[in-house]
């Protein structure tokens, strides 16, 4: 199925759906020019995500790993919610019972107004004390490093999910009880290859949904989903909620 007939095609359940769950990942922050931080782009002073992201590093040097969050929080501070997350945050307002899931930390589809969400991999404007885990938002640039909790004064951490860590398990279920009643699941900018996130699409299908994947090049489920466009998320999905 080439392109126009696809997105006619998706534009039109969108437009008949009563339930509609989306997933994203990197692709549509990289719409916005938010660098990955994954392989050679991710590369800060030597050190890999992989490195960095994790209760052992943070034990390990707190201050080293909020320089590192604090770096990011500067790159990702001059960007902006793209047409794609605009777009999200109207078909939010049109359907019925909506549930967006995104994999992206950056905070950009709250800050183009969705409300109906679960950040399943947190949120790198928010920050979580190691002490009473009271989780709040905090903007700070730069953040004081070390910062302190204002109510306990205990250290506070990035709100991410990092390596070795479980997703929010009440996040989990939010997103499982979306996908198990959607009528469309559209998945934007993601491979879909890491678990949970790659569980979600059969979840979908299995309970009669459609599902259709929006992504720059075609993925290891282009074949498995019932329509699969390429191209940039900034320039598909306003098309498909217009």
């Amino acid at each position: 199925m080439n392109a126009s007939p696809a997105i006619q095609e998706l534009k039109a359940r969108l437009a008949q759906a009563t339930a509609v769950t989306v997933l994203t990942g990197a692709g549509i922050s990289a719409d916005s020019g938010v660098p990955t931080f994954r392989g050679a782009d991710g590369l800060w002073k030597d050190h890999r995500p992989e490195e960095l992201a994790s209760p052992e590093a943070f034990a390990r040097n707190p201050t080293l790993v909020w320089e590192w969050y604090n770096w990011r929080r500067g790159l990702i501070a001059t960007k902006q919610p793209n047409p794609a997350h605009t777009a999200l945050v109207e078909l939010e307002h049109t359907v019925n019972d909506f549930w967006l899931i995104t994999q992206n930390v950056d905070g950009l589809h709250p800050l183009a107004g969705s409300q109906r969400l679960s950040e399943i991999h947190g949120n790198i404007w928010k920050v979580r004390c190691t002490q009473c885990e009271r989780i709040t938002v905090n903007r700070d640039m730069p953040i004081a490093i070390l910062p302190e909790c204002s109510t306990c004064a205990g250290l506070l951490r990035p709100h991410i999910v990092w390596f070795g860590e479980s997703l929010d398990p009440e996040d989990l279920q939010k997103s499982f009880d979306a996908l198990r009643k959607c009528e469309v699941l559209l998945i934007i900018g993601t491979s879909g290859m890491v678990y949970p996130a790659a569980s979600f699409g059969p979840i979908a299908k299995e309970n009669g949904a459609f599902v259709a994947e929006v992504n720059l090049d075609p993925t290891p489920n282009s074949d498995l989903v019932d329509v699969a466009i390429q191209g940039h998320a900034k320039d598909l999905v306003p098309q498909l909620v217009s």
